[in-house]
């Protein structure tokens, strides 16, 4: 008889602050699942890293390990680098991992971030929705489906919360920046400008989009900008990751992959069609928080030439259900 544990892997981040918030909510799911050992750990940036929270259910007993990633899109990290982490140690330690999916667009999500948007406008002087510009600002990726993802949300924040229109941006890597969307959307004649960050937790890249909605509120003092709130433990979204736990029991690990990269061709980045599953990150995994700002002393290699590429009917290489890569 096998017996079961969790483990939530987060992204990981220099801030003791996000670090603090991401712990908050894996307290959170593991008050909801009684007695089954609960651990978490971080890809990069931070500590405890992935490897050290499955050494602890190990430790505890555990032989079946459900792992979701406590991220919102499936892009390059849950895609190669948390599997990579989480087969090679499988592999190492001849133990059950199963791995569900992202976090995604989920209902609970959107209303979730509706009220994040509903505690910012509360006790200001009523503007009509129809005069108020919702902005919603992504972490930004190389993946243009995860960057698709958060046009979608925004759509359906904005269509289904009344907006009168909706812009969409992010803190790094892709296109329009912060300043830029909000530069562009203060000349389209709106009252007011709600900026909606679809983050979890904090950090510097909430601090550098609330920043920046300052600089540009400064040159437009005839608009009004309302700071809405990132996601972070909202009680939909732990139950967001409570279900995305019980899905692997029932076989619902499959992410949304019709325009994935790294399974079909896409334009622009037709190379990664294909690509092995490795990871991309070890040169910063446990660095950034704690008394010690220095690379992980484990040695980690790359799982290249395990046999584990961007196919989904392909199967993991412990023999179990293939993970959910893309």
């Amino acid at each position: 008889m096998s017996t079961v544990g969790v483990m939530i892997c987060g992204h990981g981040s220099r801030d003791i602050g996000a670090v603090r918030e991401f712990e908050a909510l894996v307290e959170a799911v593991r008050a909801r699942h009684g007695g089954t050992p609960v651990a978490s750990g971080f890809l990069e940036f931070a500590r405890p890293v992935i490897r050290d929270g499955l050494d602890r259910l190990r430790a505890s007993g555990v032989d079946h390990v459900l792992a979701v990633p406590g991220m919102l899109f499936a892009a390059g990290h849950v895609k190669n680098d948390v599997p990579s982490v989480l087969n090679e140690y499988a592999r190492a330690h001849d133990i059950r991992i199963d791995f569900g999916r992202d976090l995604g667009i989920d209902p609970k999500l959107l209303e979730a971030a509706r009220a994040r948007i509903l505690e910012a406008l509360a006790g200001r002087p009523e503007v009509p929705l129809e005069r108020t510009l919702l902005a919603v600002i992504g972490r930004g990726t190389s993946d243009p489906d995860a960057n698709g993802n958060v046009f979608k949300v925004a759509r359906m924040l904005g269509e289904g919360m009344g907006f009168g229109w909706v812009e969409i941006g992010f803190s790094g890597v892709a296109h329009p920046r912060v300043d830029a969307v909000l530069e562009r959307a203060a000349r389209l004649g709106f009252e007011r400008i709600v900026v909606a960050p679809w983050f979890l937790f904090t950090g510097v890249l909430i601090r550098r989009i609330y920043d920046r909605t300052d600089a540009v509120a400064a040159a437009h003092p005839e608009i009004e900008f309302v700071k809405a709130g990132y996601l972070n433990a909202h009680p939909l979204v732990v139950e967001t990751f409570v279900e995305r736990i019980a899905g692997i029991l029932a076989g619902d690990v499959n992410m949304n992959c019709l325009l994935c990269k790294y399974r079909d061709r896409i334009i622009g980045h037709e190379a990664a069609a294909g690509a092995p599953q490795v990871g991309h990150h070890h040169h910063v995994e446990g660095i950034g928080t704690g008394p010690e700002h220095h690379h992980h002393s484990h040695h980690h290699h790359h799982a290249q030439g395990a046999g584990h590429h961007h196919h989904h009917d392909q199967p993991r290489p412990n023999g179990h259900a293939p993970s959910s890569d893309g």
